[in-house]
């Protein structure tokens, strides 16, 4: 699929609230790797080490390499550790597919394994080729055929959804 290429590996900036709110900053940044375990630990050595005594309570104030997942302030840890894991394996563009799905892990992964059918030039591309590839197209004909008016029709018509990864990068989605 292409999205191999770069690698993700989210991060979260997690603070101390009780610092926080007696004017001190304290957190650490924290990887978020694929055992939300750990990240519970890495959140209490933090809270552990702060500068005000029996600190309990964390906000999540930064992250970093979520492909620009929203990542809120109290985000379930497990909830987050399996977006990590999602966007670790699938890179930049499952990001952007999750973001499409509102956030939806199983929608993303279904669009990206099984209806997935490539990156073009754009979505005319797609469907010349499509066509190219199952229809003898008598040469008479092929002037006439209106592939932008087609891929236009198609995602208005709800059988298709596009992701731009880039200048001439458009990734193809079936929904029907």
């Amino acid at each position: 699929m292409g999205q191999a290429a770069e690698k993700l590996e989210p991060r979260i900036y997690v603070a101390c609230l009780a610092a926080y709110n007696s004017g001190r900053l304290h957190g650490a940044w924290i990887a978020v790797e694929d055992d939300a375990e750990a990240v519970r630990e890495a959140v209490a050595a933090m809270l552990a080490a702060s500068p005000v005594a029996g600190a309990e309570e964390y906000a999540i104030h930064d992250h970093e390499d979520f492909g620009g997942v929203e990542v809120r302030e109290y985000a379930d840890l497990d909830h987050l550790v399996e977006i990590a894991g999602f966007l670790r394996e699938r890179g930049h563009l499952g990001a952007l597919v999750l973001e499409h799905f509102s956030g939806d892990l199983e929608a993303a992964t279904s669009a990206l394994d099984e209806q997935y059918r490539g990156v073009f030039s754009s979505l005319a591309d797609c469907f010349q080729e499509l066509v190219e590839e199952t229809t003898v197209i008598p040469e008479a004909l092929r002037l006439y055929i209106d592939w932008e008016a087609m891929a236009r029709d198609a995602r208005l018509g709800g059988e298709v959804f596009t992701v731009e990864t880039g200048h001439d990068e458009v990734h193809v989605f079936w929904t029907r």
